[in-house]
């Protein structure tokens, strides 16, 4: 029996590395990026509308303040291109019950799409291959084929061209929340302004990063974290750098802005530790708030049609 409604479950994620090239000719960067989905998630409703309805979409859940809803959102940008491209109905009504900061670069948006990828393809049965669905995410954002995969994966080009990356282990995460995000263009453009006149190489993968999670090294991997865009992020919000000080004086493995920020990931040894580290830096008064997460986790999954 069809189903008139499916749930997908979405990953936050964390960038191990992001490597920025040069500013292109076409007004964008060539990344390297090492992602991974930590378990972070948003649950994504899609459910068939009332006819003339048109498509509308509700946020709830912890992180829903500050998520737009209209057709600025993702989701919708997701909804409207299966609409187009596959002739599905406009009717069409979406959910979204938040945990994945907003705007702090865990792509949270880039995940909520990918549920919508995810949940149309199960609730037109159009039987889309992982390929397919991810030509799809990447014209949405280039974060958004990375959410459908999860676990840990290289992305190049804009990021948007994943690969699965040979990762043993998992990772526990203490993320320092900020109440106020920071705007992805605007970081680009301060690592722009910050490295005019630099020559700038193309971005690689870091082979040390690659070692510490083929070996499943947390240690290693602590002094491997990369991220060209961190300056520019401290630079926009110079108390980033206190954060970072904190968490690092206070014994984490290892501390990285998530790729545009201004979300810290602190990386730490075990669970006890993650809660040593979550009191510190509440106490130290420098986070708004702290949340701790395990990676990697999986990608966009149904997890309920009704």
């Amino acid at each position: 029996m069809k189903s008139h409604g499916v749930v997908t479950r979405v990953p936050g994620k964390v960038n191990l590395q992001l490597s920025v090239g040069p500013l292109g000719d076409d007004g964008f960067h060539e990344v390297t990026t090492v992602f991974q989905a930590i378990s972070l998630f948003d649950d994504v409703t899609v459910t068939e509308g009332k006819s003339g309805s048109g498509t509308t979409i509700s946020v709830t859940g912890q992180t829903a303040n500050g998520v737009p809803a209209d057709a600025s959102n993702l989701a919708i940008r997701a909804a409207q291109l299966m609409m187009k491209e596959f002739e599905l109905s406009p009717d069409l009504e979406i959910k979204l019950k938040k945990e994945i900061p907003v705007a702090g670069g865990m792509a949270g948006g880039s995940a909520d799409a990918a549920g919508v990828i995810v949940g149309l393809d199960s609730l037109y049965e159009l039987g889309l291959s992982k390929d397919e669905m991810e030509k799809i995410a990447s014209q949405i954002g280039s974060d958004v084929p990375f959410s459908l995969s999860g676990g840990v994966a290289i992305g190049t080009g804009r990021g948007d061209q994943i690969t699965t990356a040979l990762a043993k282990g998992s990772y526990t995460w203490v993320l320092a929340l900020s109440s106020q995000g920071l705007s992805t263009p605007a970081v680009y453009q301060e690592c722009d302004r910050l490295r005019e006149g630099l020559s700038i190489a193309s971005p690689q993968v870091s082979e040390p990063l690659m070692q510490a999670l083929r070996a499943g090294d947390s240690k290693a991997l602590g002094k491997s974290l990369l991220n060209d865009l961190q300056a520019a992020a401290c630079s926009l919000r110079p108390a980033l750098r206190l954060v970072l000080d904190v968490g690092i004086d206070y014994g984490a493995l290892g501390g990285i802005v998530s790729g545009s920020g201004p979300t810290v990931a602190f990386l730490v040894s075990d669970e006890e530790h993650a809660m040593d580290l979550t009191v510190a830096l509440s106490a130290s008064g420098v986070v708004s708030s702290i949340t701790r997460a395990i990676g990697p986790a999986h990608g966009a999954r149904i997890i309920e049609s009704f």
